[in-house]
């Protein structure tokens, strides 16, 4: 299954789901960093602005990363609920990722 992943190296969500998928045989994972190329972050916010899956996303103030695209054109924030991999219970250190301190992205 191939899935194209948008995501930041410092987001510990983003983090953890390209390391469990980068570990599965039968995924072929297009990691697109949106903090290392401009055009990356172009086709992200082109997603995040149209997409009516991001709209909670921004009325909560958030960016919305990781966001995953399935091979069959799905669009989810959670790819654990998509793939036969179970998601590892990691508790970042560090809440970098929000205002408020929750740590999610």
């Amino acid at each position: 299954m191939k899935i194209i992943m948008y995501g930041a190296d410092f987001c510990p969500d983003c983090v953890e789901a390209k390391e469990q998928l980068k570990d599965c045989d039968n995924i072929q994972l297009e990691y697109r960093n949106i903090t290392e190329k401009i055009s990356y972050l172009k086709e992200f916010l082109q997603y995040r602005d149209k997409e009516a899956i991001f709209n909670s996303i921004k009325e909560n103030g958030k960016v919305g990363i990781p966001f995953f695209i399935l091979e069959d054109g799905n669009k989810t924030f959670d790819i654990f609920e998509h793939i036969n991999v179970k998601k590892a219970e990691v508790k970042p250190t560090v809440n970098v990722c929000s205002i408020d301190g929750t740590g999610c992205c």
